[in-house]
């Protein structure tokens, strides 16, 4: 156990930690490649859908029960029973029917938009985070913190990267900002943090908000690659919260069924 300037204790060792970091990194990489195929899987079949030409069916189906009841296994094995303050205006609303949706991203790529949007944003926070902490802001931050919070980034980095592939292959704009209208005060409350700890709250609440849009997507798009895309992303997703959990000194709970609840909505995009 560590115990930093200003009296926060990471409740873990900093080797443990490091193990953990490491794992999360191994288990991204593996997941690149489908990442990218699924990204370019959807791409393909948003542009055959404005031609007019049939979807699959059939796989969706499959992917909604394979895919879908997979990704659910393995967010809820990283979940706990934990209730971080959020700091989303989420959930409970559903996912746009194609075409429903209002601005110029519509339908499935308005779900992309929002995964594109969430990734920023986390991007931000934890660059947000790694500036505090070179600032003094944060007191001293252990260096494995620093470490899991700069794979934590790039990867959030990744996944962006692979959603706006999908935007600007269907001839929409690129999400480079955060078009959220809970960003300000996600701003505002990273901001005002003065220890490590309420930084990591802060990031759990991002990183649950995140894995479980991206179940929710699973059970809510239309598109099968979207499908197979979100489904490979969660399981990341989903690690980044369990560490964060450990850093906490909450150990995470396994829950039978993970819930949706704090599952950011479309309505939350601003564009």
């Amino acid at each position: 156990m560590t115990t930093t300037e200003g009296g926060w204790e990471l409740p873990v060792s900093e080797r443990e930690l490091a193990g953990l970091t490491r794992e999360m990194h191994e288990a991204h990489q593996e997941t690149l490649p489908a990442m990218r195929a699924g990204a370019l899987d959807l791409t393909e079949e948003i542009r055959a859908r404005g031609a007019g030409e049939p979807r699959d069916t059939g796989r969706r189906r499959f992917l909604l029960g394979a895919g879908g009841a997979a990704v659910a296994l393995t967010l809820a094995a990283c979940s706990s029973s934990r209730s971080p303050s959020s700091l989303s205006a989420s959930s409970g609303a559903s996912m746009p029917a194609s075409g429903a949706a209002s601005g110029q991203y519509t339908g499935d790529l308005k779900v992309v938009a929002l995964a594109t949007a969430l990734e920023n944003q986390a991007v931000g926070a934890y660059r947000t985070a790694l500036d505090a902490a070179k600032a003094g802001k944060l007191g001293t931050v252990p260096p494995a913190v620093a470490t899991f919070i700069t794979t934590a980034m790039a990867q959030h980095a990744d996944h962006a990267k692979a959603w706006n592939s999908v935007l600007t292959g269907a001839g929409k704009p690129a999400i480079t900002d955060v078009p959220l209208s809970n960003q300000a005060a996600t701003v505002q409350a990273l901001n005002a943090a003065t220890d490590v700890g309420t930084v990591a709250g802060l990031a759990l609440s991002l990183e649950d908000q995140a894995a479980q849009t991206y179940l929710f997507a699973t059970y809510n798009v239309t598109s099968p690659a979207g499908i197979a895309t979100a489904a490979t992303i969660a399981p990341v997703e989903a690690m980044h919260a369990a560490i964060l959990a450990y850093v906490l000194g909450q150990y995470p709970v396994p829950d039978d069924f993970l819930p949706v609840d704090k599952a950011a909505s479309p309505t939350l995009l601003t564009v």
